[in-house]
């Protein structure tokens, strides 16, 4: 089983800053992923073309299973809400996860995470380096149950908090909420911290530990696929290779692990 974790910062390529879905598709081609969690994916936006970047990444890695999560409707950053349901903002600019599988899911569930309740400071790089006090957005947990060739995988799908301290309380909500479903259970996201926090956190394995941004020159990992040790398989757990490739997309490099289970 081939699965990769990818923040694809809503297509956008900082080369050139254009958003390209012939690019986007070659990115996600090139992973070639069983399983793939994307975050920061952009639903009928404007500065995206318009484009369902979540179906346009699932047609690039034929897989026939695929979810968007909507984590606001509206645009990041300006006006935008939480949604009030599932379907909400269905035919309006949406932002959020998605989960893309070539396995058959047999349950899909949405979570929330509560965002940080205050503004923030965040170091802005762009173009030159200055402090911003920002509102952190609303955060969605996306899981399915998949039917994989070695048996049933639940897999899920985040994007945590940027403030410290708040991503490790939704990172506990989460795993609280993974351990009501059937193990084997892996975790894929940008988790916005290191992987030995995410590991002491939680009790979950890392499978891979690679920086994973910045994309240019990587200097900490941000981006985890974690495993739940409790009813993990031998398969699962036997990782044959980790990877950070250098795509024409984000400011992030994927994580991709291959596992034994294929």
């Amino acid at each position: 089983m081939r699965m990769a974790t990818f923040n694809v910062l809503h297509g956008h390529s900082p080369r050139d800053g254009r958003v390209d879905a012939d690019r986007l598709t070659a990115a996600i081609r090139h992973l070639d992923t069983d399983l793939l969690a994307l975050q920061e994916v952009d639903h009928a936006q404007p500065r995206s073309n318009h484009l369902d970047l979540t179906a346009l990444a699932a047609a690039a890695t034929d897989a026939h299973t695929h979810r968007f999560a909507a984590a606001l409707v509206g645009t990041p950053g300006e006006t935008f809400r939480v949604p009030r349901h599932s379907h909400d903002g269905h035919h309006e600019p949406c932002y959020g996860i998605s989960l893309i599988s070539r396995y058959t899911a047999t349950h899909w569930q949405v979570n929330r995470l509560d965002p940080a309740p205050v503004r923030s400071p965040v170091i802005v790089a762009d173009p030159t380096p200055r402090l911003l006090l920002l509102r952190d957005e609303p955060r969605v947990l996306l899981t399915a149950v998949l039917t994989t060739p070695h048996g049933p995988v639940t897999a899920a799908a985040t994007h945590l908090s940027f403030v410290p301290g708040w991503n490790l309380r939704q990172l506990r909500a989460a795993i609280r909420i993974l351990r009501t479903l059937p193990p084997p259970r892996l975790l894929l996201g940008d988790l916005n911290m290191p992987a030995g926090l995410a590991a002491a956190a939680t009790g979950w394995r890392p499978l891979g530990r690679r920086a994973t941004y910045p994309a240019p020159r990587p200097r900490v990992q941000l981006d985890h696929i974690l495993l739940d040790p409790r009813g993990a398989t031998a398969a699962l757990a036997a990782v044959t290779s980790v990877d950070t490739p250098t795509l024409d997309v984000s400011d992030h490099r994927p994580l991709v692990v291959t596992v034994a289970a294929r």
